[in-house]
């Protein structure tokens, strides 16, 4: 039985890891085999390369650099975690993958996001997501829920300005008109309930077809 990959992205602040964790209760109360993951970690290899990222010290990390640790950590996950479970038939909820290093790396530090997806190809070779949703909101206000939350991870990126934060947005919203037959937009300024129902809205088809 062929399993279903969805990945949850979106800018800092903008609810996925939350609602992530929301609609893997949902499924699993009708029924469904859910595999719960982020990126960079999943596993103990990559848990610790994401201390390395974002290990807020270290400042003067390359942005190239940045972008091959990304990908070396979601090689590792991917073979030791994520596939195993999609073979098992298993829904497979992961937090960020290949579009996070394209909007972050790629387009927010500059470095292409061609060159950024082509690092990634050869480490994830033709796994993609089946469906990705991407949590629609504002950069500046996604950034006044991160201060405004205390018990929230702070990292080396939520040192970055505003700037930074938009050109990331600004890529999320290339990746839609890019990807339409997979990417799904959902509005994430909004009450918890309703990002909910809307992203349940847009997996159905897919779960439908699992």
């Amino acid at each position: 039985m062929k399993g279903l990959f969805v990945t949850f992205e979106g800018g800092d602040g903008a609810g996925k890891s939350s609602i992530l964790k929301i609609i893997c209760e949902e499924l699993r109360s009708q029924g469904l085999s859910v595999l719960e993951t982020r990126e960079p970690g999943g596993i103990h290899i990559a848990e610790r390369i994401r201390q390395v990222i974002l290990d807020k010290t270290h400042t003067s990390m390359d942005g190239r650099t940045e972008a091959l640790l990304y990908a070396a950590a979601r090689r590792q996950h991917l073979v030791e975690k994520v596939i195993p479970a999609l073979n098992e038939g298993k829904v497979v909820l992961c937090d960020r993958f290949i579009d996070s290093s394209l909007a972050y790396q790629g387009h927010a530090r500059g470095l292409g996001m061609e060159e950024v997806y082509r690092i990634n190809k050869f480490a994830i070779e033709d796994r993609m997501p089946d469906v990705t949703l991407f949590f629609n909101i504002e950069p500046s206000k996604g950034l006044q829920r991160i201060a405004s939350n205390e018990e929230r991870e702070k990292n080396r990126l939520d040192l970055e300005e505003l700037d930074f934060h938009e050109k990331v947005y600004e890529a999320y919203l290339q990746l839609l008109q890019q990807y339409p037959e997979r990417m799904r937009s959902i509005d994430a300024d909004q009450p918890m309930n309703r990002v909910k129902e809307a992203a349940m809205t847009a997996l159905q088809p897919f779960l439908s077809n699992h």
